[in-house]
Parts: structure tokens; sequence; C-alpha cells
């Protein structure tokens, strides 16, 4: 049977009105970074993913798009610091036939040891507007967007793991704004040995998204 190419966005009919005053509502972000796995799709099988993890799942519609093309020799795992956005992510991977194994924590902290060094598709759509400091984190539809100065303040954070949490074929998706100054992002990075490159852009209104693939200098 011929690998399906194209990935098709997960169903999310689930997800109630009141799933949506507490959980990131899919937007033109998370379609985004879809399609840029969807582009990105015969690099990543390439590598043979057994392990993905995506931190910040919200929905989990992002996470479940990529299982339903990968299938269920790869484990999927999610992370989110809201409990509503673990179970609600939990149903998304459900009803699209995806299995997802969730952990409600700030980033990666409670699963960091488990996985370290095993995973081969990271995923990543950070809080990245730029808000004043005190708004992040301040509660369950700020924890999805008030990224702080630059909108930084979070992803700024996971970005010592990258390195502890990917397998030596390990892939880390990412998506920026043009504001958070992807450069600098890409430098960080490089300082630490991962090579970059943009797999896609986009504008939606006001924004300048960006997703960037990272993966180490010396595997790539």
């Amino acid at each position: 049977m011929d690998q399906v190419d194209k990935i098709k966005t997960p169903d999310f009919s689930h997800i109630t009105s009141e799933d949506l005053n507490h959980i990131y509502e899919p937007s033109e972000d998370s379609f985004l970074l879809i399609d840029a796995l969807e582009k990105d799709l015969g690099f990543i099988r390439k590598r043979e993913p057994s392990m993905c993890l995506e931190v910040g799942t919200g929905s989990g519609i992002v996470i479940t798009a990529l299982g339903s093309v990968l299938g269920p020799l790869c484990r999927y795992m999610g992370t989110d610091i809201n409990p509503r956005a673990c179970s609600v992510t939990q149903e998304t991977g459900r009803i699209n036939g995806v299995s997802i194994e969730t952990v409600c924590t700030d980033l990666v902290s409670e699963v960091i040891d488990r996985v370290k060094g095993t995973v081969d598709v990271l995923l990543f759509n950070p809080p990245y507007v730029v808000t004043p400091s005190e708004e992040v984190g301040q509660g369950d539809l700020e924890y999805t967007w008030a990224g702080g100065v630059k909108g930084r303040e979070v992803l700024d954070r996971i970005l010592p793991s990258v390195d502890l949490l990917l397998s030596q074929k390990g892939l880390f998706y990412l998506l920026v704004l043009k504001e958070n100054d992807p450069e600098e992002i890409v430098s960080v990075m490089d300082s630490r040995g991962f090579s970059c490159e943009c797999i896609m852009r986009r504008r939606t209104g006001p924004e300048n998204l960006l997703v960037l693939r990272f993966c180490r200098k010396r595997n790539q």
C-alpha cells in the first residue's frame, strides 16, 4: 500500500464552546504547522521516527495530524500545563484513531527524564505574542498566547532542553512570529549544535509566521 503523503486536518468537532473558554482554539498557526509537517513528511519518514512529543498540545490537532499519517508504530506524547487541554488532546486523538499519552506539566519538566534522548519529532507552537511580562501564564487562555518580552519568555525556556530530549536523528519543529527574532533563535540553536531550515512561512492578518526545523549538525 502506498504511504499517504497528505495530512488530513483532524476532526475536532467534539471540542465545545466551553472547552474554548479554556483551551487554544485550532487557528491559522495550528494549520500552518500541520501544513509544514505535510511538506516535510518525506524527510520525517526517512528518519523512521518511533517517538513524537508535542509541547503545549492545546486541542491536540497537530500531534494527531502527524500521528494519523505516521501510524501506530510510533509513540505519541503531549504535554500541557492545562489539564483540560490534556483531556481534549486525548479525545482528539481517540476520535481520529491516534493514541496519545498526555502529561499535565509545565513544558517538559515532568517528562524529560522519561523521554531523554528518545524524541525523534519534537513539536512546539509556543505562546509567541509580544506582551508585558506580567501577562505570561496568567490564566488558561493567556497561557496559550502571551509570550512576554519579544514573545520569547516561554519559547526560550524550552531551547536548553532540546538537546536533552532529541534522539540523535531527532527533528525539532518550532513555530515562531517574525517579532520573536527568528535569526536570534537560529543563532542560539546553532551555538547548541543545531542547524536550521525554514520549512514554511505564511502571513495571516498582521502576523508573519514561520515554521523552523532544527536538526543536529552532525546528523543532517
